[in-house]
């Protein structure tokens, strides 16, 4: 089953465009939060199903070594996939550093256009939780700031049209719409992966090869997050996602069942979301963000307005030290970040496994290393087609990438 090529690449720019339309699409009605509130899960999700499944509990037997998905598969051995990869300059180390503006810093934000203005964060949870976590820790008041949360329906038109300061969403949601005149920009890494292909575990499809003339699902649609991140994990396999597949969505509640009837082959799931289905015994992981050969790349960016963080470059800087010192200490302390998560609602499901699953994303990324993969990412959209305004990489790189530590 091949897809029509020039149809695809359509209906990918269209996706993106109808994500972010700023000027005649339907406002979503957002509300900002001037109080401590729990939020409901699943605001930052793209569509996505990104939590646990509540009251199900799973067995978590936490591997010292870690195993690619194919590997855990064949072992018998999931958790293997969830074990870090070590890796030198990964992570961004801000657990200890102490936020309080120097008073050069303090002059310079007094004179920025933003000053006294409450920083917005875009209100999401699970691994998108890091700016939120920042003001549950108190980390923008120690930064010199005041906060408040803001929720929405798409943090991309909330940024693009300054509703929203700061949001931590997919690359694979933000890089087309930035290539499409939205007033976005990446000021920092976030983590490493968190969704994987799963198909049914007593199915034939035990590799992205066995998927080859096969639909999969993208549960939140052509164009989408979803629908690129599937695309970039076939291409690594030498699979091309226009014409060796087929992606369809299929939502992702609904992706078992699809799997079952034989409508779909895999789908892309959030591994928090997948994971007590793969331990029953009902799906298997056959590629994953979580492979080693992606465990250095960025999977989700701190994000701003572009304007904002070039009007206002020291505040940009204090936020984005904020959410990076909460996303170093929810890295340093899995088991207490995960209880936070749990208790306020951001993380759903079984204990044992946020834990083991939070853990895996290495939450805080060096500038250096979400640099390098941003490039890597950016030159794999431009030659499969899912960027087409411009083929321009590093015209493409200077717009979405603005480090500002």
């Amino acid at each position: 089953m091949k897809t029509n090529r020039s149809l695809a690449l359509f209906l990918s720019l269209s996706m993106g465009l109808s994500l972010t339309a700023c000027g005649g699409a339907k406002q979503a009605e957002e509300t900002k939060a001037t109080e401590k509130e729990q939020l409901a899960g699943d605001l930052n999700n793209d569509g996505q199903i990104e939590m646990g499944q509540d009251g199900v509990e799973v067995e978590v037997n936490v591997s010292d070594v870690h195993m690619n998905a194919a590997d855990a598969f064949a072992a018998g051995k999931w958790e293997a996939l969830f074990t870090p990869v070590d890796m030198e300059g990964r992570a961004i180390d801000m657990a200890d550093f102490d936020l309080t503006p120097t008073e050069e810093e303090k002059k310079a934000m007094e004179s920025e256009p933003a000053y006294g203005e409450p920083v917005l964060y875009y209100m999401s949870d699970g691994c998108t939780s890091g700016p939120t976590v920042a003001d549950d820790l108190g980390y923008y008041a120690e930064a010199g700031l005041t906060a408040e949360g803001f929720k929405g329906n798409s943090y991309i038109e909330a940024l693009g049209i300054r509703q929203a300061t700061v949001a931590v969403g997919h690359i694979a949601t933000m890089i087309v719409p930035i290539t499409n005149n939205v007033d976005l920009t990446f000021v920092g890494g976030a983590h490493i992966g968190c969704k994987s292909l799963y198909a049914l575990a007593d199915s034939p499809y035990n590799t992205t090869e066995d998927l080859k003339g096969t639909q999969i699902s993208v549960p939140n649609g052509i164009g989408a997050s979803d629908y690129n991140i599937t695309s970039i994990l076939l291409d690594a396999d030498g699979i091309d996602p226009l014409s060796d597949v087929t992606l369809t969505q299929v939502s992702s509640d609904a992706c078992v069942a699809a799997m079952e009837r034989g409508e779909i082959s895999a789908a892309l799931l959030s591994d928090t979301f997948a994971y007590a289905m793969m331990k029953e015994g009902k799906l298997k992981c056959i590629r994953s963000l979580q492979d080693e050969d992606f465990a250095g790349d960025a999977c989700c960016v701190i994000a701003m307005n572009r304007t904002f963080v070039q009007e206002n470059p020291i505040i940009a800087k204090k936020i984005t030290q904020a959410i990076q010192k909460a996303h170093s200490w929810m890295r340093e302390n899995p088991d207490e970040a995960t209880k936070l998560l749990l208790d306020r609602g951001w993380n759903g499901g079984d204990f044992d496994m946020n834990v083991m699953i939070n853990n895996a994303l290495q939450f805080g990324l060096s500038d250096e290393c979400t640099g390098a993969s941003l490039k890597k990412i950016i030159e794999k959209y431009v030659r499969l087609g899912l960027i087409t305004s411009t083929d321009d990489v590093e015209e493409i790189y200077g717009l979405a990438w603005t480090p500002v530590l």
